[in-house]
């Protein structure tokens, strides 16, 4: 008897948590980056709700985030060099270091067992443990040349792998932990000038580079390494006049529906079709300004398209059969990325100057809901956990 009752003792302290904190899974949660206020919105995709704000999170201007395999954790990568681990389903931080001067964005490993971090300050990356946020491995961006590079492009790869991009050295690098915490390390030099950012398509297999220091991109097959780095869509880059999205800054920003990649046509009001499997331009659709992202709902049957500034209040859609755009949209001035729900049918698409996310309706076009934010800028949902190089 006094056994059972020192049990219900024990026990009523979880037990009253349990009734007052009803339990509810991960699919449908999300976060937006509050760039102004170094702050993270946590909303649900179901009720289209916000539920939480974190705060604390440092400098969060170039902000991206990716999340642990079981949706609980969001790893917030700062500016500023901080790496935070967020509990979305308390809203709280869990842990937060500063592991550099000034990052860029990072990623998370296959098995979801660790974080890395590009880092500008220093150049190179910096690995952590995902449970505990210690620091696992250290890889200076030593190139070719001697010096210290900036690192940037940096995606999770089948095989357990990491493949980043040296800015100054012009390399690409394969980091490869399938043996443990002491990576390999494949170098690809002279692959161009000053690559900036990279892409990795969904399948895993092609890490492509854009390339700000000359014209073309290089493109390493992630199947068939041993070939080496070759350079495709020479002319890309190109633009008939300076505009205010000259060169492209996000080439995640592409997007791979069926066959064709969809991608900002540089310098120009076209968007471009690539085919995936030469990677030769294939078409051009015309659109309402300078595109910045291109992105696919995930079926590929549409690509959404917002714009540069002075035409950044505006988002359009393409139809992906037709090649041509079917809708214009206004969601509000400053649209700065969209991002849609794990099967499609919802977009959510920040406008930072006028301090709202809007919730559109895929196949209507018709907005659902409009959410205050200050300055929201990234949207990420941890449907992102399960899909390859985000």
């Amino acid at each position: 008897m006094e056994s059972r009752l020192l049990l219900i003792l024990l026990l009523s302290p979880l037990l009253a948590a349990c009734a007052g904190q009803p339990l509810r899974g991960t699919g449908d949660l999300g976060v937006v980056i509050e760039r102004a206020s170094g702050t993270l919105q946590v909303v649900e995709t179901t009720g289209r709700t916000r539920l939480t704000r974190v705060e604390g999170l440092g400098d969060l201007s170039h902000a991206s985030v990716v999340f642990s395999r079981d949706e609980r954790y969001a790893y917030v990568f700062g500016r500023d060099g901080g790496l935070t681990k967020v509990d979305i389903l308390v809203g709280r931080i869990e842990r937060r270091i500063i592991q550099s001067g000034n990052s860029i964005g990072g990623a998370i490993s296959q098995d979801g067992r660790l974080v890395a971090v590009s880092n500008y300050t220093p150049g190179g990356v910096k690995v952590f443990d995902a449970e505990t946020l210690e620091l696992v491995a250290d890889i200076p961006a030593l190139g070719a040349n001697g010096h210290r590079s900036k690192v940037v492009g940096l995606v999770d790869a089948p095989c357990m792998r990491f493949v980043f991009s040296l800015y100054d050295a012009g390399e690409i690098w394969v980091a490869d932990f399938s043996k443990g915490d002491r990576p390999a390390i494949t170098r690809y030099t002279g692959i161009g000038r000053q690559p900036y950012d990279a892409l990795l398509t969904p399948d895993g297999r092609y890490y492509i580079a854009g390339l700000f220091g000359e014209d073309g991109l290089a493109l390493l097959d992630l199947w068939n390494p041993q070939r080496g780095v070759r350079r495709i869509l020479q002319d890309y880059g190109r633009g008939e006049r300076k505009m205010p999205v000259y060169k492209m800054p996000h080439l995640e920003g592409w997007a791979i529906a069926g066959r064709y990649a969809f991608l900002p046509e540089v310098g120009r009001h076209k968007v471009l079709v690539v085919d995936t499997e030469s990677w030769t331009r294939v078409g051009a659709i015309p659109v309402h300004g300078q595109p910045v992202f291109v992105m696919a709902r995930p079926d590929g049957r549409h690509v959404w398209v917002n714009f540069a500034f002075p035409d950044n209040d505006t988002v359009q859609v393409i139809d992906t059969e037709s090649l041509e755009v079917i809708e214009t949209l206004k969601p509000g001035k400053a649209v700065l990325h969209m991002e849609f729900t794990p099967r499609g049918e919802a977009v959510w698409i920040s406008a930072r100057d006028s301090g709202t996310v809007s919730i559109y309706h895929t196949g209507t076009f018709e907005r659902q809901a409009v959410l205050p934010a200050e300055k929201p800028s990234g949207i990420f949902f941890t449907s992102r956990a399960h899909r390859t190089g985000l």
